[in-house]
């Protein structure tokens, strides 16, 4: 047990490199909240393109996304920041990994927010026709806010795996959590850093993870009763 202790709870070891630990968070932290707004933006966008587009649109839309879609986002960061220069354009590391989680995100919340669109009954639109309401006008003020709340533990599910997708901007030096972890476990020689990581996930990340479950199978209970 002391063995065990000493090599996976060093505490001491822990506080001589906590920096690094705070470091990464930031990082992680500022990554987030770049890279999840663009992503519902332009998920979003995608979403309400797709439902105003002409058929012909649609298919364009479509392939481009799942074009997108097909490729890890781990190859996108690696063609983005390492092969755009080639190309005469160079990205910074955190703008590289902000473009490639953006990316690979917009295809996913832009699936979610078509469903939730097409989730609501034509019948909305009728009725916003007839009280004189534009089309984007009831896109923006009746259709979407219904949209949104139909699909909302998918969106909350997805932003979660988006927040863990930031790990991949350690494969550009970039000094994120789990990289600056590992920095740590170098300076410590033991493991420690890593399963501090592993609780700050935890506590950030599985009280919203269990929430979001919770909801999920309260909406679909709720389904299943109507």
């Amino acid at each position: 047990m002391d063995l065990f202790l000493a090599n996976f709870f060093d505490i001491a070891g822990l506080m001589r490199v906590y920096p690094f630990l705070l470091q990464g968070l930031w990082m992680t932290v500022k990554l987030a909240l770049v890279a999840l707004p663009l992503s519902l933006l332009t998920g979003l966008i995608v979403a309400v393109a797709y439902s105003f587009g002409s058929p012909w649109f649609r298919r364009v839309l479509i392939v481009i996304i799942d074009f997108l879609g097909a490729f890890p986002v781990l190859v996108l960061l690696i063609w983005i920041y390492y092969s755009l220069p080639f190309l005469g354009l160079t990205l910074g590391a955190f703008t590289a990994v902000v473009v490639a989680v953006v990316l690979n995100n917009t295809g996913y919340f832009g699936e979610i927010f078509r469903s939730g669109i097409e989730s609501v009954p034509h019948g909305q639109y009728d009725a916003a026709a007839a009280l004189g309401f534009r089309p984007f006008r009831t896109m923006a003020l009746i259709i979407l806010p219904q949209a949104v709340r139909n699909v909302f533990p998918p969106l909350a599910s997805n932003a979660l795996e988006l927040v863990k997708t930031t790990s991949i901007a350690s494969l550009v030096a970039l000094p994120e959590l789990i990289r600056s972890a590992r920095v740590a476990q170098e300076q410590t020689y033991n493991p420690t850093p890593l399963v501090a990581v592993a609780v700050l996930f935890l506590i950030a990340l599985g009280p919203l993870s269990f929430g979001i479950a919770i909801l999920e199978r309260r909406m679909l209970m709720k389904k299943t009763r109507n």
